[in-house]
């Protein structure tokens, strides 16, 4: 049974959750919409930039670098979504402070 009808039965049933199995439940519901999330992601990079019969090496070697882009966000949004705590996600290009004087 899927984290989410646990959570419906729980809900309508009138019988109130233990903490515990409330953050448990919590926990292996956003695993759940994590994982659905990345197989989301991956079906459609791999529908979007299948290598056309027509496509040049340039386009070839786009599709590819787009491709792992794609596959690289599924697997970190599959990542966070599993990990016990509360994730950060990463700073991303240069966030030193620079001074201006």
């Amino acid at each position: 049974m899927s984290a989410y009808s646990r959570a419906y039965q729980a809900l309508t049933s009138g019988r109130p959750l233990r903490p515990d199995e409330a953050a448990q439940l919590l926990a292996e519901l956003r695993k759940e919409h994590g994982d659905e999330l990345a197989d989301a992601l991956g079906k459609h990079a791999t529908e979007q930039y299948r290598p056309k019969p027509t496509d040049s090496k340039a386009d070839d070697r786009r599709k590819r670098r787009a491709y792992g882009a794609v596959m690289r966000a599924a697997n970190l949004a599959r990542e966070i979504a599993a990990s016990p705590f509360r994730a950060t996600v990463p700073p991303q290009g240069d966030t030193t402070n620079r001074s201006t004087s």
